[in-house]
């Protein structure tokens, strides 16, 4: 691991630690306040707006995404199975990020969420509306379009309006087309071809929009989910839609949830809800109890480098931590929970053949 910082709170205790460095070349040390691409932790946040949208009525979930944007009627896929991961619709960053000559190509390019929704429905279908979980970041990008088609202002604005600002989230914020992160942060890095870590913090996001493109910190997204759960953002008929959950897998329904734009884990100690989310270069987890009372949100600065079938320390590292943050296990119990390893439900941008081992 090159550099990795968390901030833990439970009540009104707080512990912050960082690790590592921010840059491989003048060994700048990690600080645990460090601005972050949160990746897919995004959708959290958009889901929270469009189910804002329902409950004043100019959102319906279960009604088709026709309703609302027509041009993309498809038909079974309603707003609700876009939120939770169920439409079927494939997804558009495996075919735009292919290979590393792709990543290095579109770094500076802004995408219109148009052609990033035609790139998703140009791809198979991963089953019918409503069957099973199947995470596309093309849900995402449509629920953008459907939250400016019902408002008539940019989704990003919306997002900000209603969530980001109220709860006094200082650092998040949406870049646009900015390919640099505004305030410390880390580099980004990527293992690549050349046995060297290439660094990505400066990107122009617009690929990602509101399926993954958020800059925050640790502090305000423990304070956005304590305030989420703790039903400070949504109605209580709302916060129990957002909770109702399809498995992550059928085949082992006990293990974690998925509703709308929010997901639950089977942990040591009960559930905890949260999401993750990974970009080029930055990787987030965010895991809270049920109330808000317990949590933990944990960066690091290197993706892309665990060889499927491989032995992986560091995330069995990361695992214990999160097990021991959120609750109190010692240390042995920890590595135990850590062995029957924590998915990461937000799978990384790109192809396989990105993946490429950390140099030694």
């Amino acid at each position: 691991m090159v550099g990795t910082f968390a901030e833990v709170r439970d009540g009104r205790d707080r512990w912050r630690g960082a690790s590592g460095v921010a840059d491989v070349r003048t060994g700048r040390p990690v600080l645990p306040g460090f601005r972050h691409r949160v990746g897919s932790i995004t959708k959290t946040f958009v889901a929270t707006t469009l189910l804002q949208l329902a409950g004043e009525g100019r959102v319906a979930l279960d009604a088709p995404v026709g309703r609302y944007l027509p041009e993309y009627a498809i038909p079974g896929v309603t707003v609700g199975t876009l939120l939770n991961h169920t439409s079927g619709i494939g997804d558009y960053d495996t075919v735009l990020f292919s290979t590393g000559e792709d990543v290095e190509r579109h770094r500076y390019t802004t995408f219109r969420p148009q052609q990033l929704v035609r790139l998703g429905l140009g791809e198979p279908r991963t089953g019918a509306p409503g069957e099973a979980f199947a995470y596309s970041n093309t849900n995402y990008i449509l629920a953008g379009l459907i939250i400016e088609r019902v408002t008539r202002r940019s989704a990003t604005d919306e997002v900000h309006r209603r969530v980001i600002r109220p709860l006094g989230l200082n650092d998040t914020y949406f870049p646009g087309r900015r390919v640099r992160i505004a305030g410390p942060h880390s580099a980004a890095y990527l293992p690549w071809y050349d046995g060297q870590l290439r660094d990505f913090s400066l990107a122009n996001m617009s690929w990602a929009w509101t399926a993954g493109a958020l800059v925050s910190t640790a502090a305000d997204l423990n304070r956005f989910f304590r305030a989420l759960l703790g039903g400070r953002l949504l109605r209580p008929a709302e916060l129990a839609r957002m909770r109702t959950t399809v498995p992550l897998r059928p085949d082992l329904p006990e293990a974690g949830g998925y509703g709308l734009g929010l997901l639950w884990l089977a942990l040591p100690g009960g559930r905890f809800w949260g999401h993750d989310g990974l970009v080029f270069g930055h990787s987030t987890v965010s895991l809270h109890a049920a109330d808000g009372s317990r949590q933990v949100t944990l960066g690091t600065n290197v993706t892309h480098y665990q060889v499927p079938g491989q032995p992986d320390p560091i995330g069995a590292a990361t695992g214990a931590f999160l097990v021991t943050a959120l609750t109190g296990a010692n240390t042995g119990a920890a590595r135990t929970a850590a062995a029957v390893r924590m998915p990461a439900v937000a799978p990384p941008p790109g192809g396989p053949a990105l993946v490429r081992p950390l140099p030694r």
